[in-house]
Order: C-alpha cells, then sequence, then structure tokens
C-alpha cells in the first residue's frame, strides 16, 4: 500500500505529526505503532503511571548495558510500546527547559532552534489556565494543570523551607523566571493524562486520510538506487508487510529505537554494520552517538506529619482516594506524585541552575526485581530527589544483532567527566542543605537513606554510584547538526545525505534540555510538522 506519508512510531512526536500532516486531507498518512491501543483507563488516571512501569504490555521495559561508574548496574530505561508511547507512561510533569538550552542547541549549526524560535510552538501545542501571555497558549491540544492549591500541604513545608534559606519561590517553570522551588505543572485535562495520543491522535483518527496499524514492529527503512527512502518494512503478528512512501518516511520511534532503525536499515557507521552483516545504505557514524540522559537519586526521609504514605499504604486509604477520583477528578490520583521541586544552582558562582530537585509527599523504594509495583514505605515519610540538568557524559545505542526482535545496546556511560561528578556533590550537597532549614527539620524525624553514615564527599559518591538511577530522559542520539560526521539530521531535521527520510523525536536533541523532556518532544513535533508541510 502506498500513503504519502509514513510515521514510525505513536509516541508523543508521532501522534502530532500524524495530525498535523493529515489536518488538510491533501496528504495520506500512515501511523506504525509497535504496540498498541491505549484504551485501558490506567492510561488516563495521572497516577496509573505506577501501574505501567513494569507492564510488558505497554513498557519495553529497556535496561542499560552495565555501566562501569555506576558500581556495574544495569539501569532501567523504561519506554513506551503503546499509542502514545512514553508520553502514555510517563508522570505527566511539564517542563520546556531553560532557554539558553535551545540557545545552545542553534549555536551548534541550527539555525530556527533558539529559544525565541522554538517558544512560539510550545505556546501552540498548550492550553494554560494564564491563557493566551508572552510564555503560555490558551488554544493548543495539550492541557496545562498547574498543581498549585492542589498538592499534599508537606509540599508547602518545603517550598517555605527553601525560601528560609534564601532560595528564590518560582510561580511558573515555564514562566520568565526557571530559578527556584515551586510546584511543578502537568498535563492533564479534568483530572486525566492530556497525551498527544488523547489531544491530537484520538480527534484525528476519524480522517479517512490518516491510517493506523498497531502492533507493526519495524524491520527496516527500504531506499531506492539514488539513496531516497521509498518506504517501510514491519513484522505484524508474525507476517512481513511492506508500504510504500510518496513524499516522506519520518522516524519518531524514539531515542533508543529510531537509531536502531537506521542501523538495521544500513545507515549508521560502517564497521558498526560489518559486524552485523548488514549492507551498507549510507554511512552516517553519529546514528546511536551523542546518547544523553538525566540521572538521579532520593533520599528518604521520616516524617513527624502525616503524607500521602498514610493514604496509599492502606486498602481504606486507596478506596477513599479512589471515591474522591471518581466523583471529583481531583484528589492525589488526578496529579503526579512529583509535586514540588525546582532549578537551584549548585555552585554561587554558577550563571544558571544546573540542579533539578522533586520533592515528593509519598516514599517508595523503586523495585529492583522487576515487579510492577511502587509500594509506600511502610511510615509516614516523603523523598527528595536530584539530577543535574545538563550532564555532559555521552553514550552510544547500537543494535545487538540484525535480528529487529532484538533490543538495542544501550550504553548511557554515565558519570564519564569530572563536572558530573563534581555536580553528584553539589546535588548531595544540596539536599543535606536544604534539609537543615527549620520548616523542614520541623516535620523530619529522621532520614532514612542513606542517613547519617553517609557524611562526606566519598560516602555521598557511593551513594549515588550504588542507587542512582535514570529518570527516563534518553535523548540526543541522532543530533540535529550540520556536520554529517557528527549530526544525523540538519537544521530541517533531514537525514543527511538520504532524500524523503526525516527523524522527529527526541534522538535529534544536541543537547539534553534542563528539566522532564516530553514537553520539548512534543515541540519539536508541531515545528517538525511545519517544516514538512513547507517543504512539500
Amino acid at each position: 500500500m502506498t500513503y504519502d506519508y509514513i510515521i514510525v512510531g505513536a509516541g508523543s512526536a508521532g501522534c502530532i505529526l500524524a495530525d498535523r500532516l493529515s489536518a488538510s486531507g491533501e496528504h495520506s498518512v500512515l501511523l506504525l505503532e509497535a504496540g498498541g491501543k491505549d484504551s485501558s483507563p490506567w492510561f488516563r488516571v495521572p497516577v496509573g503511571f505506577a501501574k505501567l512501569y513494569y507492564n510488558p504490555t505497554c513498557n519495553w521495559m529497556y535496561y542499560s548495558e552495565p555501566e562501569p561508574e555506576l558500581a556495574g548496574r544495569r539501569i532501567y530505561a523504561p519506554r513506551g510500546k503503546v499509542q502514545g508511547g512514553s508520553g502514555s507512561i510517563n508522570a505527566m510533569i511539564y517542563v520546556r527547559g531553560q532557554a539558553r538550552d535551545f540557545d545552545d542547541w542553534a549555536a551548534q549549526g541550527n539555525d530556527g532552534w533558539s529559544f525565541a524560535e522554538v517558544l512560539p510552538y510550545f505556546r501552540k501545542l498548550e492550553s494554560h489556565p494564564l491563557g493566551d501571555t508572552e510564555f503560555h497558549g490558551a488554544n493548543g491540544p495539550i492541557h496545562i494543570s498547574p498543581m498549585k492549591g492542589h498538592t499534599h500541604p508537606i509540599c508547602d513545608v518545603f517550598i517555605e523551607g527553601c525560601q528560609e534559606l534564601g532560595y528564590p519561590r518560582c510561580e511558573d517553570f515555564n514562566g520568565r523566571d526557571f530559578e527556584g522551588a515551586g510546584l511543578y505543572d502537568v498535563n492533564t485535562r479534568n483530572g486525566q493524562r492530556c497525551s498527544s495520543s488523547f489531544a491530537y491522535l484520538h480527534p484525528a483518527l476519524s480522517r479517512s486520510n490518516l491510517s493506523i496499524e498497531h502492533h507493526a514492529l519495524a524491520q527496516r527503512v527500504l531506499f531506492d538506487e539514488e539513496k531516497r527512502a521509498t518506504g517501510v518494512v514491519i513484522r505484524q503478528h508474525g507476517i512481513e508487510r511492506s508500504f510504500t512512501a510518496r513524499k516522506e518516511v519520518i522516524l519518531a520511534a524514539g531515542a533508543v529505537d529510531t537509531p536502531k532503525l537506521l542501523q538495521l536499515s544500513g545507515v549508521a557507521d560502517r564497521a558498526l554494520l560489518a559486524r552485523h552483516d548488514i549492507p551498507l545504505a549510507h554511512e552516517l557514524p553519529a546514528v546511536g552517538r551523542n546518547l544523553q540522559d538525566h540521572l538521579c537519586v532520593s533520599y528518604y526521609y521520616r516524617a513527624k506529619v502525616p503524607t500521602l504514605n498514610d493514604e496509599l499504604g492502606s486498602l481504606s486509604g486507596k478506596l477513599k482516594l479512589g471515591i474522591q477520583y471518581l466523583l471529583t477528578r481531583k484528589g492525589a490520583l488526578s496529579m503526579s506524585v512529583n509535586q514540588a521541586g525546582g532549578f537551584f544552582r549548585g555552585d554561587d558562582s554558577l550563571e544558571h541552575p544546573n540542579l533539578q530537585l522533586y520533592f515528593n509527599p509519598l516514599s517508595y523504594q523503586i523495585p529492583k526485581n522487576g515487579r510492577a509495583s511502587l509500594k509506600p514505605e511502610p511510615y509516614s515519610g516523603f523523598l527528595l530527589c536530584f539530577n543535574p540538568c545538563r550532564p555532559t557524559s555521552r553514550g552510544t545505542i547500537e543494535i545487538a544483532s540484525k535480528d529487529p526482535a532484538d533490543a538495542a545496546l544501550i550504553r548511557p556511560n554515565y558519570l564519564s567527566t569530572e563536572k558530573d561528578i563534581d555536580e553528584v556533590i553539589q546535588g548531595s550537597r544540596l539536599i543535606r542543605k536544604l534539609m537543615s532549614a527549620p520548616a523542614l527539620k520541623g516535620i523530619t524525624v529522621e532520614e532514612v537513606l542513606p542517613g547519617p553514615s553517609v557524611h562526606d564527599e566519598a560516602g555521598m559518591l557511593r551513594y549515588f554510584r550504588e542507587n542512582a538511577g535514570s529518570i527516563y530522559h534518553l535523548c540526543g542520539s541522532c543530533a540535529m547538526g550540520d556536520d554529517p560526521a557528527t549530526s544525523v539530521v540538519d537544521k530541517r531535521l533531514k537525514v543527511h545525505g538520504i532524500e524523503g527520510l526525516r527523524i522527529v523525536d527526541a534522538s535529534i536533541f544536541p543537547n539534553v534540555t534542563s528539566g522532564n523532556t516530553n514537553a520539548a518532544v512534543m515541540m519539536v513535533a508541531e515545528k517538525g510538522a511545519d517544516l514538512i508541510l513547507a517543504d512539500d
């Protein structure tokens, strides 16, 4: 079958592309998704991400290769395997990043991607309660809900403690000022997840010129003799099928599976392809390189006051919250557990914030056995965690074999630079400093983990190495830039040296943004759709 555009991946970016490219009715669009539909009610309930965190039916549940600087551990890397992609299973924190993040994109040979130039696309995709302002949009498909006024009361104590130590309060992390402590916004609507699948794709699927194939695992991109992408081969229910694209093939499979698909298709480093006996279609050595991620660690505290542990830790508490949610679409189940936090400078000499913090009115251990449970600790507790905003460590994504069913080898190469190690110490000291604030000391019984035995830099770094995990912001593995030796796509998101092939997802980030990445991915999709239609 033949379509004008074929999009590989119905994730946060792919759903937006499918909507925007089919909106005029002039173009036929095929959307390919390796997972199933997002029809379970758990995809709607914000706190449902806890049920999806280790669910293989909607989550690829990837793991990194053993990380040398993290005690040889394999780090969990969940990725959405469902319509809506990772935007269907994430914690919904809506943060764009600092303006300088995007200015740095532009400075790397990517004209058109400065913050001033991408801000209109952020505004285009959102409906914000503040309305149509300099920094917000009022009519976009993605509804943004500030959690202010709805969070657990203990979150206000965290902000009070930060202010006691002289840190500013930030009223809007997506506004003019970025630095300080505050309450996060989430992409929800009427107490329900507002993913790009629900907001963009579901309404668009009624169009006759838009088709979607579920359970369609892409095997390879097809090329003609002129190095033009002509279609995609998939495997669906055990059968191989081919689809042809008249205009473009667009890869939106994410930071892990987009470079994997390019490598399977013969677009990669020549030596890598030779090792796996894959014919070279076009040599592009940067495919799968420049991988970046945010790495975080949590500090656990026993509280003198009730927290969400008390409500979610008992059957009666869960029933009460469940009834409240069903009747009102409000309460703890309507929000993320990542309610408060902010952006801080770990060193006063720095010009910009370099650390992101999360304050959760709930404390839970991430299961180490792969079981689908995020169970609250059996006491009143909360946790405070941090991650460096702009790590400089760079890793790789490489195919494990020529079999598309085999997961790629993920090597983030965490903590491979002195800067990243220094920021681990900065973040650890910042948490201890914040917990010394009178407001926070007043509600704290003790630090449970790592506890008083960890008190010097060596101990802090050891705790981080043994306990840190990904915060699931993998990006950069098909970076945008003007040099084919070090990047994969140009500023119009076209793959270097190949006609009719673009990439529109987190893999094109030249550098990771300061904060949660889903908002930036959706912005890339909005801008990418405009670029594609302008070149039509």
